[in-house]
């Protein structure tokens, strides 16, 4: 079986810099495109339904939570492959799906000029950046994660969350230079066009500095049988199990509150777009610039403390925050709501990718983490804005809180009780095995 190059001790801080830059760009253009579409999403109904079409925005999320159906697929296909063959091919396989997914959507006719095959071939490029997604998370996270110094290790992860929340930011800046320069007929007419097109331009661009990244970190795997379902599923499944549930709360929680909540903004500010998105983008990026100090935080005092921090906050204030935020109607008090919900999610979002990736060996990494996270986003996170939609339309609001509350509740049961703090991991013997064979 083929091995991957070793490097000889632990990576050095320069390297891990290197890499991270290098790797967290990459991220940060997949998950443009990603986001792009909520941010756009208004506009995007005008596109591709009817006018009159009473149930546009329910179609139009379903269409976000449908690309959901991928990942775990992506997350399969990906993670074998980087188990299999090494992290950064697999990183450059899936930009390069994600670039070409996002011309083509920038490229499609609208329903007016070829009626309902608008929306079909709209949905197939969001499956595909759905499967691109799916491979992205889980290989970037374990990058990450084994290119990080050791004592660093939540620091250097955390900007996976850094680069993942900054492409909803460069969404949101998208939008408001054109809202600056364009009225909204012309974002209607080509501006989400534009939008698509970038994030095409700039995955071509990261593409390239890809393929110039070192291989992180990883331990002789002869023997073993890397990227295997069977090896996963038998000798791990517990790992997995635990993967599954640490997403499934944070997840719901994600989505409800950085997809939702913008959205909910921009429906109480419907008549004043430029506030309802300067609201969003800073509320963004406070979330964005506080991840590292999250990931700082945890290498000092563990990750459990702020995983259990999270649960407790998000059980106690999610259905208060979904119930107050609509009816605020002052742009400081709502982009405040915002702010203090999104340092609550920092204590799931900023060290996130190296609780999984610490759960499992170098030779199933990227697979168990992948799917883990996929499985879990897929059946729980990407549906959240949908079911949110649905919920407002039927009045049943306060059953989608009870909702959110119950999803994150379940994960607060394992950290508290599953999850150990400080413990020695995988990661710490294979970069300790490292050292010995330098």
């Amino acid at each position: 079986m083929a091995t991957t190059a070793i490097p000889a001790g632990p990576p050095s801080t320069k390297r891990a810099v290197f890499n991270t830059i290098r790797g967290s760009l990459g991220n940060l253009v997949e998950w443009y495109d990603v986001y792009v579409y909520t941010v756009f999403a208004s506009y995007l109904q005008s596109s591709f339904f009817a006018d009159g079409e009473p149930n546009a925005g329910i179609y139009t999320m379903g269409i976000f939570a449908i690309t959901f159906v991928m990942r775990p697929i992506g997350s399969w296909f990906f993670g074998r492959y980087a188990d299999r063959h090494g992290r950064r091919p697999a990183l450059v396989f899936s930009i390069s799906l994600m670039a070409g997914a996002s011309l083509l959507i920038a490229l499609t006719p609208t329903a007016e000029s070829i009626g309902s095959a608008a929306v079909v071939m709209l949905v197939l490029c969001r499956l595909l950046q759905g499967f691109a997604t799916g491979g992205e998370y889980g290989t970037s996270a374990t990058y990450m994660s084994e290119a990080a110094t050791p004592g660093l290790r939540g620091f250097f992860s955390s900007f996976q969350y850094v680069t993942l929340v900054g492409g909803h930011v460069l969404a949101q800046v998208t939008l408001l230079i054109q809202q600056s320069v364009l009225t909204d007929e012309q974002i209607a007419s080509f501006g989400w066009r534009i939008a698509f097109g970038i994030g095409a331009l700039g995955a071509v661009v990261v593409l390239f500095l890809r393929r110039s990244m070192d291989e992180s970190l990883q331990t002789e795997v002869d023997g073993k049988r890397s990227g295997s379902m069977t090896e996963l599923f038998t000798a791990y499944p517990k790992q997995l199990l635990i993967c599954f549930l640490v997403t499934l709360g944070g997840t719901v929680a994600f989505y409800t509150y950085s997809v939702n909540g913008p959205l909910i903004v921009k429906s109480t500010y419907a008549d004043q777009g430029m506030t309802a998105t300067w609201i969003n983008l800073a509320a963004l990026v406070l979330l964005m610039v506080i991840q590292p100090l999250g990931g700082l935080l945890s290498d000092k005092i563990g990750r459990k403390p702020l995983l259990v921090g999270f649960g407790i906050a998000g059980v106690l204030w999610s259905w208060t925050f979904l119930n107050l935020l609509p009816r605020v109607e002052t742009p400081m008090v709502s982009f405040l709501l915002l702010a203090g919900t999104y340092v609550i999610l920092t204590g799931y979002t900023s060290i996130n990718a190296i609780v999984k990736a610490e759960l499992f060996p170098a030779h199933v990494r990227a697979l168990g983490l992948g799917l883990g996270y996929a499985l879990a986003n897929s059946m729980f996170g990407g549906t959240a804005p949908v079911i949110y939609e649905a919920a407002k339309e039927k009045d049943a609001l306060d059953a989608f809180g009870i909702y959110v509350t119950i999803a994150i509740g379940v994960s607060l049961v394992v950290y508290v009780f599953v999850l150990k703090n400080r413990a020695l991991t995988f990661l710490d013997a294979e970069q300790a095995r490292s050292v010995s064979a330098g």
